[in-house]
């Protein structure tokens, strides 16, 4: 049996609701490991945070959302609250990414962070994806899990408050995206921010 997700196995159909929710897991599960560890390995954990949330979100952006809008009914209302909920919580995590996680004030922060990301996860799983399902067949929400994927091969890696819509994201988004993976590499060799 292989390790490889479903969506990494060529030929593979996956869903692209399950595998929006499997990440909420992987957020809520690195928000765990951010708060219960220290020193590097925080710093570690948060790094890897500050990704998936950060290429999650443009993904979800440039894939989900703009289908939503029109998929259903009320779901320009729906978007627009995630968008808002987005930008805000990309302010936050801009904030925290420059704190060092062993300032007394960090842990406070990601907490506040945390509620807010897990609140905006169930306003997601409960008003959109519940939605998406129901307007769209197995087959399209595996297109649309392959899109995401892509979306996330592509996507800045760390948070850009204000480049919250698929088209803005497309616009800006490739640039971010190679300053920030040129700035991450400079991290993984060099170490520091």
């Amino acid at each position: 049996m292989s390790d490889r997700p479903a969506a990494d196995v060529p030929g593979s159909t996956e869903d692209v609701v399950a595998l929006l929710v499997r990440q909420h897991g992987e957020i809520r599960n690195l928000f765990d490991e951010v708060e219960a560890s220290t020193g590097e390995a925080r710093v570690d954990a948060f790094r890897r945070l500050v990704r998936l949330l950060s290429i999650h979100e443009t993904a979800e952006e440039e894939v989900v959302h703009p289908y939503a809008r029109r998929a259903f009914d009320g779901g320009e209302g729906v978007v627009e609250d995630r968008l808002r909920e987005e930008r805000d919580a990309k302010e936050r995590l801009s904030r925290l990414d420059r704190m060092d996680p062993s300032d007394p004030r960090f842990l406070p922060e990601l907490l506040a962070l945390r509620t807010a990301v897990m609140a905006h996860a169930r306003a997601e799983e409960r008003y959109e994806f519940i939605h998406l399902q129901r307007s769209t067949n197995a087959k399209q929400r595996a297109t649309m899990a392959k899109a995401l994927k892509a979306a996330e091969a592509t996507a800045p890696t760390r948070p850009h408050p204000g480049v919250e819509t698929g088209g803005r994201n497309l616009l800006f988004g490739p640039v971010a995206a190679v300053v920030d993976r040129a700035r991450d590499m400079v991290r993984k060799v060099w170490g520091g921010g």
